[in-house]
C-alpha cells in the first residue's frame, strides 16, 4: 500500500506542478519532465514487452558532451527513432536524451509538432543540430530519410544514400563524436508490399504503404508486428582533429561512406545473431 501511496503522491505532485507552470523547457521547446513521467514510459511497454529488444554496445555513447548518433531509418511509420531514444534512455549509465532531429513534415502537422518538440526533437537543419551538440547533447539523425523508412519489404536492411552528408560537415564543425548505429526489427512491424503513389501525392505525402494489414483491417492495420529488435551502438569515430575539413566535399563524403559501410557490415551481423524476427 505505501508503494501506492506514493505513486498517488508523485502523480499529484507532477500536476501541481504542471499546472502551475513550474517546469522548465529549453529554447527548443524540449520539456524533459513531460518526456520521463510520459512519453518513455509508454513507449517502453513497446520497447521491452512488445519488442523484446536487445541492446548493444552501449558503452560506445559518451557519457559526457556533444555527440551524433546517427542510424538507419526502416518501418514505414519512424518508431525505430523512438526505440532508439528509449533504448538510450533506459540502458546508458548516465541520464541522456536524444536529441532527434526530423523531417519538415512532422514539424507542419499541429498535434505531432508539438509533441516532438516537447519530447526533444527539432528540425534536421545543420545550424540546430550544430547548436545542440556545442551545448553538450546527443543528436540523432537518420540520413536516410524517407527514402529509407518508405522502402519496400523485398528491400530490407538494405541501407539507402546517405544524402550529401550534412550531417558530418555538422559534426565536423563541433568536434564531437559519430557514433553509427543499427537497428535490427523494425523492417518487420509495416512490411511495405506495394506504395500507392498518386494517392500518396493526393495526400501531399511521401509514401502511401500497402502491408499485409493495412489498409486491409483499417485501424487494426496500425498495430506493429512483434518482431525481435536489436540495436548496437558501435564504436564512436572521433572528428574533433577534422575540424578544418567541415566544408571538404571529399572529407565529408568519405566519412559518411565509413559510417554508412559500418552500420551496414553491424546490421548483417545483428541478423546472424536474429535468425527468427518473430522470435524470443
Amino acid at each position: 500500500m505505501d508503494v501506492w501511496d506514493q505513486r498517488i503522491a508523485r502523480g499529484l505532485s507532477f500536476l501541481r506542478r504542471r499546472l502551475a507552470g513550474a517546469y522548465e523547457i529549453d529554447e527548443f521547446g524540449f520539456d524533459p519532465e513531460l518526456t520521463d513521467a510520459l512519453f518513455h514510459p509508454m513507449l517502453r511497454v513497446l520497447y521491452r514487452d512488445w519488442f523484446r529488444t536487445e541492446v548493444f554496445g552501449i558503452e560506445n555513447v559518451p557519457e559526457a558532451g556533444g555527440g551524433l548518433v546517427v542510424g538507419n531509418h526502416s518501418g514505414t511509420v519512424a518508431l525505430d527513432a523512438l526505440m532508439l531514444t528509449t533504448a538510450l534512455r533506459d540502458k546508458h549509465p548516465v541520464v541522456r536524451h536524444l536529441r532527434l532531429l526530423g523531417a519538415d513534415l512532422v514539424f507542419r502537422m499541429p498535434v505531432l509538432s508539438e509533441l516532438a518538440r516537447k519530447a526533444g526533437a527539432t528540425v534536421a537543419c545543420n545550424p540546430d543540430a550544430e547548436r545542440l551538440m556545442s551545448s553538450g547533447e546527443l543528436v540523432g539523425v537518420f540520413p536516410e530519410g524517407f527514402k529509407g523508412i518508405g522502402k519496400r519489404y523485398s528491400e530490407r536492411y538494405k541501407l539507402q544514400r546517405f544524402g550529401r552528408g550534412g550531417f558530418v560537415s555538422a559534426a565536423l564543425r563541433t568536434g564531437t563524436p559519430i557514433v553509427p548505429v543499427a537497428i535490427v526489427g523494425a523492417e518487420e512491424i509495416y512490411p511495405i508490399l506495394a506504395d500507392l503513389k498518386p494517392l500518396a501525392r493526393l495526400l501531399g505525402i511521401p509514401y502511401f504503404p500497402v502491408t499485409p494489414t493495412f489498409p486491409w483491417l483499417g485501424p487494426l492495420g496500425l498495430v506493429p508486428l512483434p518482431s525481435k529488435w536489436m540495436i548496437e551502438f558501435c564504436p564512436p569515430i572521433p572528428t574533433a582533429h577534422l575540424t578544418e575539413y567541415a566544408d571538404d566535399p571529399m572529407v565529408v563524403y568519405n566519412l559518411a561512406d565509413q559510417v554508412r559501410e559500418t552500420i551496414q557490415v553491424t546490421l548483417y551481423s545483428l541478423l546472424e545473431k536474429r535468425p527468427d524476427p518473430f522470435g524470443r
